[in-house]
Formats: structure tokens, C-alpha cells, sequence
């Protein structure tokens, strides 16, 4: 099968785009999916995702991890695709799309950020050394005095490996605060490794290093990839509506393979 694709980027998490509003993608198995992530033996990238058909939305958002299994919201994928869309003439400015954990709103800057209306979070659970909350995704902030000398690698694998998140597994975000920004990196699941970047994972460490304000708030983010912008509005220590990761969402190439 010859196979059309699209290649993405946002700060340095890459994706493959497939167009399959016509179906012809839906039958790709895990392990096909992840040879075309696969970086030596494929195209390369952090996950695979598909722009398909779904009735009452400009499109729906189906998202696979780099080893080839559906994954739950990524943000930065969620912010590419709109980008993808955009150029496919999909839409123009503005989209409205359904994604494993519901339905987005999202916007095309002229400088070429997306912004994208993430879930509300209910639920932050606070430690002594770390913070859990949901973003789309599961996350453990863990907070660092010196994020350069972290080993993210093994770090992050420990506690992505250790009870009670073995099974199911967890985001682990290495998270260092500035005067007027925070410094992020992620160990992700389902890539099993670093990646430059993980929009759910900048989402929930703006949201985890929220001060004690009620109301809006914004935070500027540093990645290893690049600078990403969450804003956000508080209601309460536990509860935030209104939650935007904001970013640049950049074609990189496409092409054809054989599969």
C-alpha cells in the first residue's frame, strides 16, 4: 500500500498526519503504525495521527502513540492537526473538533500559533515533591531546582514504570520555575523517552504552578523545542476553566511510503 503522508511539528514534538476523510487508513494495525514512527526503519516521529469525517464537527482528532497504540489527548499533535487541517482548506480560522477526550475549539494566529481550548481539570492532587492532575492526558509534575542536571531518561522511566502507574502509565514532567516562566521536560509514555516538547505536559505544569490568584492567569513555558503560552482561569485550588495552549504548529514535509 502506498501511503500519502504529512509531516508536523510543534516545538520539536513531531507527527505523522494521515488524511483519512475518506477511510482508507482506518485498517493500519499497531505495529504498522509504529514502523511509520520509527525513526531508523519509518518516517520518524513522537505519534501518528488521522484528520477524519465526523458529522456536527469540522473533523475528528484519532491519535496513536509512537509504538503504534491509541493514545489519549496530545496537545501538541491537537494543535498540528488544526494547522493540517488549515492547509488541507478544512477550515479557515477557527476549528471545532472531537478528540478521544471530547470536543476542542481552537484558533489560527496570524503568526502562525494555534491555539487550542484544552479540558477543564477538576481534580489536582499536591505532594510533598510533586503534583497529579489530567490534562487530556495523565501527568506527574515533579518539581527540580536545576532541570539541566535531571535525568529526564531514567528519572522519568522509573516513575512512569512504578506503582500504581505501571499499567496503565503516566507523563512525567520535570518542572523548574523562573521569575517569569517555567522550564519543562518530559519523559511520555507510549514514546517511552524525552521528547522536545509535550503540550498536555506544559498544560499541566502551568496549571500545577498556578499561584494563589482566583481568575485568569498566564504562563510562559520553555521546552527543549521551544516556547509555548498557557493561559488559563482559576476558580478554585482544585478546579480551572477556560484552559488555552497556545504555540507554533509547522509543516515539515510530506511525502509517500510503501507499506
Amino acid at each position: 500500500m502506498t501511503i500519502p503522508f504529512y509531516k508536523y511539528q510543534g516545538t520539536g514534538n513531531d507527527f505523522v498526519i494521515l488524511d483519512n476523510r475518506t477511510g482508507n487508513f482506518t485498517q493500519l494495525t499497531s505495529v504498522e503504525i509504529a514502523n511509520l514512527c520509527d525513526r531508523r526503519f519509518g518516517i520518524g516521529a513522537d505519534g501518528l495521527m488521522m484528520l477524519q469525517l465526523k458529522e456536527g464537527y469540522d473533523f475528528e482528532m484519532v491519535y496513536f502513540n509512537a509504538d503504534g497504540n491509541e493514545g489519549s489527548m496530545c496537545g501538541n499533535g491537537g494543535r498540528c492537526l488544526v494547522a493540517f487541517a488549515k492547509d488541507l482548506g478544512v477550515i479557515d480560522k477557527t476549528a471545532a473538533f472531537l478528540a478521544t477526550d471530547g470536543f476542542h475549539e481552537a484558533l489560527v494566529k496570524e503568526n502562525g500559533w494555534v491555539e487550542l481550548k484544552m479540558k477543564d481539570v477538576d481534580k489536582v492532587e499536591k505532594f510533598a515533591d510533586h503534583t497529579i492532575l489530567n490534562t487530556g492526558s495523565p501527568h506527574y509534575i515533579r518539581w527540580e531546582k536545576d532541570i539541566a542536571k535531571t535525568a529526564v531518561f531514567d528519572e522519568g522511566k522509573r516513575i512512569r514504570y512504578s506503582p500504581p502507574f505501571s499499567e496503565v502509565g503516566i507523563n512525567v514532567n520535570f518542572v523548574q520555575l523562573h521569575d517569569d516562566a517555567l522550564s519543562v521536560r518530559t519523559y511520555e509514555r507510549g514514546v517511552e523517552a524525552e521528547t522536545l516538547s509535550c503540550g498536555t505536559g506544559v498544560t499541566a505544569a502551568a496549571i500545577a504552578a498556578s499561584n494563589s490568584t482566583i481568575g485568569q492567569q498566564e504562563k510562559k513555558i520553555l521546552t527543549p523545542g521551544g516556547e509555548l503560552k498557557v493561559k488559563f482561569e482559576k476558580k478554585s485550588d482544585t478546579s480551572f476553566e477556560n484552559i488555552w495552549l497556545c504555540g507554533p504548529a509547522t509543516f515539515v514535509f510530506s511525502g509517500t511510503i510503501e507499506l
